[in-house]
């Protein structure tokens, strides 16, 4: 029984500490193969990695302004947007948007699953911490706009620029880039390629906050 004991320890270690850590250092460096999420959608997969200088900065500014605000300010969680949720859902029983920042969408996409669950969203704090402890800001929006999910099977921002505007990520227009970041909250139900009206009038906001946003936006990249 002791036996038994030491070796689950152990390998709850493992799979706790040890091997998020080595993945993350791993990622430092190197492109995921693949993500969790890939893994689990069943639809053929269009991925291609490319470095941050080879995504438009009209689609990096676009995601910081439309799920961000303040990534170059926190530390992984953005505590004065978790208050406004907060205040929100006790005085209006909802929230007009989530408190979730890159850094945590980056490490649920990395290691965890989509479904929303209490489980998943306790594992997201330390993986969030790994995240932020091992890797530069830069890295983690690099990582996080190649393994985002634009649509069913399509992942990152090249693939997802080739398949709705028949381009490279590089050369992305402000308008292109703000459709593709208005369907990241609900990719699967949204086409950049073919914007209803409410992800073209969500666009067309984004696009609005970027000529708008302060530089402190993006002063850490």
């Amino acid at each position: 029984m002791k036996i038994f004991l030491r070796r689950l320890i152990w390998a709850s270690v493992f799979i706790g500490l040890v091997f998020p850590v080595t993945t993350i250092l791993v990622y430092r460096v190197l492109p995921p193969l693949a993500t969790r999420l890939m893994l689990i959608r069943s639809t053929p997969m269009q991925y291609d990695f490319v470095e941050l200088e080879d995504i438009s900065k009209n689609l990096v500014q676009a995601v910081l302004v439309s799920e961000d605000q303040r990534f170059c300010q926190h530390a992984g969680f953005d505590w004065k947007q978790m208050g406004i949720v907060w205040d929100e859902l006790l005085h209006n029983g909802t929230a007009s948007r989530g408190a979730s920042t890159i850094s945590m969408q980056t490490a649920k996409n990395l290691f965890l699953w989509p479904s929303r669950s209490k489980v998943r969203k306790a594992l997201e704090v330390p993986l969030t911490l790994m995240l932020e402890t091992l890797l530069p800001k830069r890295r983690i929006l690099e990582l996080y706009l190649n393994i985002a999910e634009f649509g069913d099977g399509i992942y990152g921002a090249e693939a997802a620029a080739q398949a709705h505007f028949n381009r490279s990520a590089k050369v992305m227009t402000r308008g292109q880039a703000s459709r593709l970041a208005a369907v990241l909250p609900n990719p699967l139900d949204r086409n950049a390629g073919r914007p209803s009206q409410n992800v073209q009038k969500r666009a067309n906001r984004i696009a609005g906050n970027i000529r708008v946003a302060p530089t402190a936006l993006w002063s850490c990249l």
